[in-house]
């Protein structure tokens, strides 16, 4: 079982020109040779079953395998078996950090492109980055921002019921059964992990207050998922994984319907009642994806309308945001109208995150 992983390759120049053609992006001039980018993938339960078995960089590069892996500078990777501020500390993050310093990677700055319990990790590394590399004469990494897609750093109710329900503190029913077998693979597992750190009041301690200012864009993702089984322990509008709560980044866990006050998860203009009322310390949600689920919002295989939550967010003195049109649907009395980002219909949000991406 490996310990670290190794630097693997470069970004491909030619990879975006036939995706920048598409006018998606607004005012993010993105430049060769500028920002690094760095990918901290999520939570994966294969790993819970078999530790000894599990060769955490292979799963690593093959968790981006759809899309992103040819996209990036680096890969963190870290073992779901593990705790963040325990082994995934000091044997994945620290080396990574170790070794990007050392190259002077992020000199130019480097953004963080996160999914799921990436956001999590991505926040400790955060909060702890600058302090571990000075204490070791290092310099420490320059990270100007971070874009967390389905983000589970305000945890999620699924861990609360799975570890739970494997550590025998609940007794189990048929449908807790199901969705274990559902998200997990099975009802057993070999190790808890990072599960402990998943659950909703555990997450939400982990460096709660990072002294960076480096803003962090969320893009949300908004169906069912897993025949609709895992929703029924999640609070308010989910992807099948991760309440909303968690996902926009509000300041407390709680049953939400949209990241904007304004503004709908399908796109719909009109007062939001039960939206998110505060966010975590420069949190910023950009995309709301109504229609994509947890798992295939990192992918560029899912496509249909979205929209934004907030737009223009600024990111080290220039704006990340996208186009929008307006359209009104229903007549007369009945008329609404719905804001969506221009071309989303024909590109995948993995592909609007990468347009914007310096």
């Amino acid at each position: 079982m490996k310990t670290q992983c190794s630097k693997w390759g470069a970004k491909k120049l030619a990879q975006s020109l036939g995706a920048l053609v598409i006018c998606t992006l607004t005012s993010f001039t993105a430049y060769s040779g500028d920002y690094k980018t760095i990918l901290i993938h999520g939570f994966q339960p294969s790993q819970l079953l078999n530790p000894n078995g599990t060769n955490v960089v292979s799963d690593g590069e093959s968790y981006w395998s759809a899309y992103w892996g040819t996209k990036a500078d680096e890969r963190i990777d870290w073992p779901s078996y593990e705790r963040i501020e325990g082994k995934i500390a000091s044997q994945w993050l620290w080396p990574k950090l170790k070794q990007f310093s050392e190259s002077n990677l992020c000199e130019p700055g480097c953004v963080l492109l996160t999914h799921s319990t990436g956001d999590l990790v991505a926040r400790y590394l955060i909060d702890n980055q600058a302090n571990w590399l000075e204490n070791a004469g290092l310099r420490p990494l320059n990270i100007v921002a971070t874009f967390d897609v389905a983000g589970a750093g305000g945890g999620s109710e699924l861990a609360d019921t799975a570890v739970s329900a494997l550590t025998g503190g609940s007794l189990w029913d048929a449908i807790v059964e199901e969705v274990l077998k559902a998200w997990l693979g099975r009802t057993t597992v070999e190790a808890v992990g990072v599960l402990n750190d998943l659950k909703v009041n555990n997450a939400r301690k982990l460096s709660p207050l990072p002294d960076s200012r480096a803003p962090r864009l969320r893009f949300v993702a908004n169906s069912n998922d897993y025949y609709g089984l895992t929703g029924l322990f999640l609070k308010g509008d989910h992807d099948g994984v991760v309440s909303s709560h968690s996902a926009c980044g509000a300041s407390k866990a709680a049953r939400f319907g949209s990241c904007s006050s304004q503004i709908a998860m399908d796109g719909l203009v009109e007062t939001q009642s039960n939206a998110v009322s505060g966010f975590m310390p420069y949190h910023y949600p950009l995309i709301m994806a109504d229609g994509y689920t947890h798992s295939n919002i990192r992918k560029a295989q899912n496509y249909g309308k979205v929209t934004v939550a907030q737009n223009n967010i600024n990111v080290a003195g220039r704006n990340v945001g996208y186009q929008t049109y307006d359209k009104t649907k229903g007549f007369w009395i009945f008329k609404e109208k719905y804001r969506y980002v221009q071309n989303s219909d024909r590109v995948s949000v993995s592909e609007l995150i990468n347009n914007v991406l310096p």
